[in-house]
């Protein structure tokens, strides 16, 4: 097993502190730690999952953007929101990959497409976040309410 992997299997310690440096070393290792860490988006263990979503938004390499787009159909809800968070960091190289799942069928990845596209900035997101108005789903409009308002602002 690998530092990295080692490393990776830290992150879903009791302790806290292990957690921390582990995912500190994590980071420090960038590019390095980054084919692991998308990896690592697949793993049983949720907090191992949640912890490289969180990680490949700090170390922001754009190979990750396809990567954290299919975790937003992960089962649990506070992987999917890191997810959408760092994609939320990911800058321009975000948004059309962002824009394309805006029909997902999972509502879920609608949702968090949207929240993600309010936070990066680009205008060019407004009018097919608009055709979300009025999707079936309450957390979809919401984001895209959100999205559109925020972008509208700046």
């Amino acid at each position: 097993m690998s530092e990295i992997d080692e490393l990776i299997e830290k992150l879903n310690d009791n302790d806290d502190f292990v957690v921390e440096d582990a995912m500190g070393a994590l980071e420090l290792k960038g590019e390095e730690a980054v084919d692991p860490l998308i990896s690592a988006l697949s793993h049983r263990k949720k907090n191992i999952r949640l912890h490289a979503a969180t990680l490949l938004g700090s170390i922001n390499d754009p190979k990750a953007i396809k990567p954290l787009i299919l975790t937003l159909s992960d089962n649990n809800k506070l992987v999917r929101r890191e997810a959408s968070t760092s994609l939320s960091r990911m800058g321009p190289d975000a948004v059309d990959p962002l824009i394309e799942v805006l029909s997902d069928p999972d509502w879920r990845v609608r949702g968090a497409a949207a929240w993600a596209l309010g936070n990066l900035g680009e205008k060019r997101a407004i009018e097919p976040l608009k055709e979300l108005l009025d999707d079936e789903s309450g957390y979809v409009k919401s984001g895209a309410q959100s999205a559109i308002a925020v972008l509208e602002r700046e």
